[in-house]
């Protein structure tokens, strides 16, 4: 018996609607994960992108719980000399929203080739409008 590799022209991609109001952050980026690898179909394979794309609306509204809004804090670094950056949580949604939502889910897929093209896949807006109407994506209840 042979082990099933899935061809490309065989994998089904599908478009999922997420609306992220009142949804907290970890619990919707490990099933935003999960639908951009491809866990949740009986062909997945680890090293094969057999995913879905993924659109997140409303991501201003995301929750984070307990007191994470002021003490989880995002660094980024110019690459100079004294170039770290550090931002909190709340600075970071009042500007970029989408990006809380984008890293927390790029933590969560593979470190390679395959994980910069599973990231490709997720969408994400902060208000409820998006341009993916001709998709016709399927709502998805988290």
């Amino acid at each position: 018996m042979k082990t099933y590799q899935p061809k490309p022209e065989q994998i089904e991609r599908k478009w999922h609607l997420i609306d992220a109001r009142g949804k907290t952050l970890g619990r919707l980026a490990t099933k935003v994960a999960q639908l951009l690898r491809g866990k949740h179909k009986p062909i997945f394979t680890p090293h094969i992108d057999t995913g879905d794309f993924v659109i997140i609306i409303n991501a201003r509204d995301i929750e984070l719980t307990g007191s994470k809004d002021e003490d989880k804090i995002y660094h980024s670094h110019s690459g100079y000399p004294g170039g770290i950056k550090s931002k909190s949580a709340r600075e970071i949604r009042d500007t970029h929203p989408e990006r809380l939502i984008t890293h927390a889910v790029k933590g969560m897929l593979p470190k390679n080739r395959l994980g910069k093209k599973l990231l490709k896949k997720l969408k994400v807006y902060a208000d409820g409008e998006h341009p993916h109407q001709s998709q016709k994506p399927e709502k998805l209840e988290i």
